[in-house]
């Protein structure tokens, strides 16, 4: 499966539900359970990593206007 991290970033973007609160809310959230995963040894789920990469094209392309 591929994963559109650039198009599924840009519609989160342009999403005017979504605040810049939700945003930082989601990216802590997901920045804590890899770091809860990551002390524990355990395996870290790709869509955890394609989740952060989302949120974090997102924030920027919404600070780039």
């Amino acid at each position: 499966m591929k994963v559109d991290v650039k198009g599924l970033s840009e519609r989160i973007a342009r999403d005017p539900s979504i605040s810049e609160r939700d945003f930082w809310r989601a990216l802590q959230t997901i920045e804590g359970q890899l770091h809860q995963l990551g002390s524990q040894g355990k395996p870290i789920p790709i869509d955890l990593i394609f989740a952060r990469a989302i949120l974090r094209r997102a924030c920027q392309s919404r600070q780039q206007g």
